[in-house]
């Protein structure tokens, strides 16, 4: 490599999600007051892991001053990336023929991942710095951490849940809005639990690939049933896509052909979950003689490239700025984060998982009192539908069989249930009450 005129590149790998162009813009800006030159790399890994080194474009400060502002990715963005010691040695030849020595990636998990190999494989020649962005929320950040663009996403997730949570209203009907977020519920859960959606039900509270359909199914026609009860035919259910992990894929296979990567896990993306358990739910209740109008609809591809709220848009600014500041620093191996309004790195060999060799996914914490709050607001059978025996029969006449019949129907949706958050054990932990 040439000593002279060594550069600084800039990748996006994995989805769009809103605040990219705000990392690249204020990571360019950094770097070109030290004067660093700065090369966009486009389509992320897709061209440079083939050795070919023509998609690259000089990045300047007059050029990506303004793109804050706006969605999308100002040099394009792919999934693919090297992930074999041929791709990551073609990866690592290009950067060294465009004369880049730095490398910020901004990414997913498997973004961070290959962060990770390359920095490794390059024993030092290649500083590599990762900031840490998805929608889903589920990269190995602190629990009150978010990782950028899930606040946009979020945001305008609740815009269109409160137009559907009016129109539910209106037409008697209900909604079941999958959410994007993979392994995770975060998205869903946040989105219903602030536009106080009717239930949220998230991959969490289920065992991976072990889950009954029917106990799922049963979960949601549950929530229908006792909302009539209540005088009410209208709700809207946030489902995270991740549920399709949950259910025996033995059960799912009959229903649709699911699709599956080259090491055999189901992309979820790819499952019409919505549609399959509109299906089942009004099967369901069909038995008895319950008929309920379900529209199953998804939200994530159009959040994904909005332009960012103003908080994504601060949020990304620190983190390009802290990115760029550290690699020119001197610094490599880490993923780049903000906690308690100072920037902190974590370690590349923090992120990665023991047992898979991966990057580690945040889930969401169903023991925190911030899940057991919306737990509490969603309106699903409980322990106590079972235990009064007015709101029993309620939910049996519904269903038009006796209350007795109704428990050995539903009463196991009520025996796991969690316990609402208590002001006394809050007291004891420490915290103000």
């Amino acid at each position: 490599m040439n000593n002279e005129n060594r550069k600084l590149g800039i990748l996006v790998g994995g989805g769009p999600a809103p605040g990219i162009n705000s990392v690249i813009g204020t990571a360019t800006i950094r770097a070109r007051l030290a004067n660093i030159d700065v090369v966009g790399l486009v389509d992320g890994f897709r061209w440079i892991m083939q050795g070919d080194i023509s998609h690259v474009v000089p990045l300047t400060i007059s050029e990506t001053s303004r793109i804050h502002f706006r969605g999308g990715s100002y040099i394009g963005i792919s999934r693919t990336g090297p992930s074999d010691e041929a791709s990551i040695k073609l990866t690592l030849d290009a950067l060294d023929r465009l004369n880049i020595d730095k490398l910020i990636t901004i990414g997913g998990d498997g973004t961070a991942y290959i962060a990770y190999l390359l920095a490794t494989a390059s024993r030092g020649a290649l500083r590599v710095v990762h900031v840490p962005k998805t929608i889903d929320n589920d990269l190995a950040l602190p629990n009150d951490i978010s990782s950028f663009g899930f606040q946009t996403a979020r945001s305008i997730g609740v815009e269109i849940v409160k137009n559907l949570m009016v129109d539910a209203k209106t037409t008697s009907r209900w909604y079941y809005v999958v959410a994007q977020g993979r392994k995770a519920g975060h998205l869903a859960l946040s989105i219903g639990k602030a536009a106080g959606a009717t239930l949220s039900v998230i991959p969490e509270e289920f065992q991976k690939g072990a889950t009954p359909l029917s106990t799922i199914v049963d979960t949601l026609a549950g929530a229908i049933i006792k909302r009539r009860a209540y005088g009410r035919e209208d709700g809207v259910a946030m489902l995270a896509e991740g549920l399709a992990e949950c259910i025996d894929p033995n059960e799912l296979s009959k229903l649709v052909d699911v699709p599956r990567d080259k090491l055999g896990n189901i992309h979820v993306a790819e499952v019409p979950l919505g549609d399959i358990l509109r299906k089942a739910v009004q099967a369901r209740l069909g038995q008895f003689g319950i008929k309920a109008t379900i529209v199953a609809k998804q939200i994530g591809y159009e959040v994904r490239c909005a332009d960012p709220i103003p908080f994504d848009m601060e949020y990304t600014r620190d983190l390009g700025y802290c990115a760029a500041r550290y690699i020119l620093d001197g610094g490599s191996n880490v993923m780049v984060s903000m906690q308690a309004g100072s920037f902190v790195p974590i370690p590349f060999d923090q992120l990665i998982d023991i047992k898979s060799g991966r990057t580690r996914v945040r889930m969401v914490d169903i023991e925190s009192d911030r899940y057991k709050i919306a737990r509490t607001y969603m309106l699903r059978l409980k322990r106590g539908d079972f235990e009064d025996p007015s709101e029993l029969a309620k939910l049996a006449a519904i269903c038009g069989i006796t209350a007795m019949q109704f428990r050995h129907e539903f009463g196991y949706l009520g025996a796991d249930e969690y316990a609402p958050m208590s002001a006394k054990v809050v007291a004891q932990r420490g915290a103000p009450v």
